[in-house]
């Protein structure tokens, strides 16, 4: 059956995009089997109690800073070995908290230091950096504001460092909050699999490992002779950690050692997280791939693993990339599956790549507990698929965008089920990455119409995940934003509570919008593209039949379903796909056989006509084929869409004008 160029290009995007992403998942289930059959091997030795600085970027974050001070001046080591630094670049009065708790542990004796630089230049990675001048010891601990290292740590980690080429040792995060929401739970699960997985497998291995920014401990000498700690990428640790390891020193992850982190809470602050982390690894992969390939002491797996791991968040991108190409190749009758006619091995192959194989990590990971983490996977398959449009985002901002703000995961001191964030300072709103979570959302309810009504349910369950995950972030991503002063105060002022009125009307506006939206695409599909479908159904039965009544009443069914004129190819169109020729061969073949009713079936006349028949009606199916896609884009879809897309951005717009009159009542409240 031959098929249009353009179908052509869209399943050849397609299958390169399938090649990619299972080689990436086929990687990721190699390193599984790495980490289960390699033991952790990392010898320690008792090297006393050497000199180290613990280090502790914080930048607002007056909800988990004192936790955090509190937790490092309560570890079990000699205070006359410890050093800390209390590195603030904060601007609100976490700077005024910190400088309390500071001085109140020097009076205890505690050889701690408030860092403030005066300025925000490089981020996280500038105020390390400017710390180092500072920095004597020989090893140096760094934690972020949400984690809580418990009082052993320094005594468990450092005798790891037992042979001198070890430059990194990198402990496991652990998850004080983990039972928050099914949202948390899903994150912690992510993050187990790359502890637990690719870390392990690595640091057990001549591969990379990177570092994760905080709970480890670094030895100063290998800081140094890395070149220290650069501000180029938005992912300080994994660029340190690469060049570190080219330059010889061993990174590793010790499982045992957990030092427990608060995940975020907010959908907002989770996109933002996720977004730093895709684009800082696109953009620490053009800054050192090169490198790493050209570099001829590195192992040829290692370099391989390497590319992987840095380029791993184009996964996202491909995943788009199929779930908008599936759709349009469904709609075009091209057989996707895997043996031709056999749709059950197609679903079967799909689960036992993606949540089969995953069910067998968890169950080889968790042992005996494994049910309690496999009933996360699959709102872990939904929210990761929900998070393409985000952090597709963020690679493409890696590639061609400038380098950006450093825009730190707020955290609010979440631990316990009871605790409540809504209604603290640091809040964010939603971004315009939501409308494009909103648009594939809605492309994907059309998707699984067209799986379907194309005969292809098998696909539905495909698209139905992302889908479902696409509208989850979107809705979550809306209803954890509202209007929030910085300031703490008891009771709302009047501005703040018109602007919350203000904000809960444009959501029911929005949604309104997008309801309507959706409703237009369902009814379009069902006028548009839904008739085209039926009757190339009809023509397949005619193809088939030779019995001129059934025929005849088909050829006219399809006259009704079909446009009476017009071409949906409004740009470059041709004859084949004009609905004013395809009726005028309908009414054609429509006197053909009514010329054949009441002939003799065994005439040879009769067998003649009957194969012209049925030639035309293959060719008529298709040019419907071939006009289908183009329904989809059809010139009056395109203007609507247009308005749609206005309407919602337009909203978007007089909420962000009145939460930048809301920033200005707050000033001016200050004077």
């Amino acid at each position: 059956m031959a098929v249009n160029s353009f179908t052509v290009f869209v399943f050849d995007i397609f299958i390169f995009s399938a090649i990619l992403l299972t080689a990436y998942s086929i990687n990721f289930y190699y390193l599984a089997f790495l980490s289960f059959r390699r033991k952790d091997k990392n010898p320690i030795a008792q090297i006393g109690t050497p000199s180290i600085t613990i280090q502790l970027p914080i930048y607002n974050e007056k909800y988990v800073a004192a936790r955090l001070v509190d937790a490092v001046c309560a570890l079990d080591y000699p205070k006359d070995k410890m050093k800390i630094m209390v590195l603030d670049d904060s601007d609100d009065d976490t700077t005024d908290l910190l400088g309390d708790l500071v001085n109140q542990y020097k009076k205890k004796g505690y050889d701690i230091l408030h860092i403030r630089r005066g300025t925000r230049k490089g981020y996280k990675a500038g105020a390390l950096k400017y710390a180092m001048k500072m920095t004597d010891t020989e090893y140096v601990a760094i934690f972020d504001a949400d984690f809580i290292p418990p009082v052993w740590f320094l005594q468990r980690a450092i005798p790891y460092f037992a042979k001198h080429n070890i430059g990194l040792v990198q402990c496991r995060w652990g998850h004080v909050n983990e039972n928050y929401s099914s949202m948390t739970q899903a994150q912690a699960l992510s993050i187990d699999f790359h502890f637990l997985i690719e870390q392990k497998a690595k640091s057990n291995s001549h591969l990379y490992m990177n570092f994760n920014g905080t709970a480890g401990i670094w030895k100063r000498e290998c800081i140094e002779d890395a070149g220290g700690w650069h501000t180029s990428t938005l992912v300080e640790d994994l660029d340190l950690s690469y060049r570190a390891q080219m330059k010889g020193w061993k990174c590793i992850f010790i499982s045992d050692i957990v030092v427990d982190a608060e995940l975020p809470v907010q959908m907002n602050a989770a996109k933002r997280q996720q977004f730093r982390w895709a684009k800082g690894a696109i953009q620490c992969a053009i800054k050192l791939l090169g490198d790493i390939l050209i570099k001829r002491n590195i192992p040829v797996e290692t370099k391989l693993q390497a590319f992987v791991q840095l380029t791993r968040h184009i996964a996202y991108p491909l995943l788009l990339i199929q779930f908008l190409a599936l759709p349009i190749l469904l709609a075009s009758e091209m057989n996707l599956h895997i043996v031709r006619l056999v749709p059950g091995i197609t679903l079967a192959t799909y689960l036992a790549m993606g949540p089969g194989a995953y069910l067998f990590v968890i169950y080889n990971v968790w042992g005996e507990n494994w049910k309690h983490k496999a009933k996360i996977l699959p709102f872990l398959l939904i929210y990761s698929s929900g998070m393409a449009v985000n952090n597709t985002v963020a690679v493409f901002d890696g590639i061609f965008g400038k380098k950006n703000e450093f825009l730190r995961t707020p955290k609010y001191g979440i631990v316990n089920n009871t605790d409540d964030w809504r209604g603290k300072a640091y809040n964010l709103p939603f971004t315009k990455t939501t409308l494009l979570e909103l648009f594939f959302g809605i492309y994907g309810l059309m998707g699984i119409l067209i799986a379907i009504f194309s005969k292809n349910p098998i696909f539905a369950p495909m698209i139905a995940i992302p889908t479902i995950g696409f509208f989850y972030i979107a809705y979550v991503s809306l209803s954890h934003s509202k209007f929030q002063r910085n300031k703490s105060s008891v009771q709302k002022s009047k501005t703040e509570k018109m602007a919350d009125r203000y904000y809960q009307a444009a959501i029911i506006g929005m949604f309104a919008i997008i309801a309507f939206g959706g409703y237009m695409a369902y009814s379009g599909y069902q006028n548009d593209v839904y008739p085209l479908d039926q009757s190339r159904g009809l023509l397949d039965r005619i193809a088939a039949s030779k019995d001129p009544q059934s025929i005849l009443a088909d050829l006219r069914e399809i006259k009704q379903h079909l446009p009476v004129k017009g071409n949906p190819v409004w740009i470059f169109p041709t004859d084949t796909t004009d609905f004013g020729r395809i009726q005028e061969d309908i009414d054609s073949m429509i006197a053909n056989v009514e010329d054949l009713t009441g002939e003799p079936s065994n005439k040879a006349d009769f067998n003649t006509a009957m194969l012209h028949l049925q030639v035309g009606a293959i060719q008529i199916r298709q040019n419907l084929m071939d006009a289908t896609p183009y329904m989809y884009a059809s010139f009056s879809n395109i203007i609507f869409s247009s308005i749609w897309i206005a309407a919602i951005l337009g909203i978007f717009a007089m909420m962000k004008r009145k939460k930048e009159q809301l920033k200005a009542y707050d000033k001016s409240d200050d004077v």
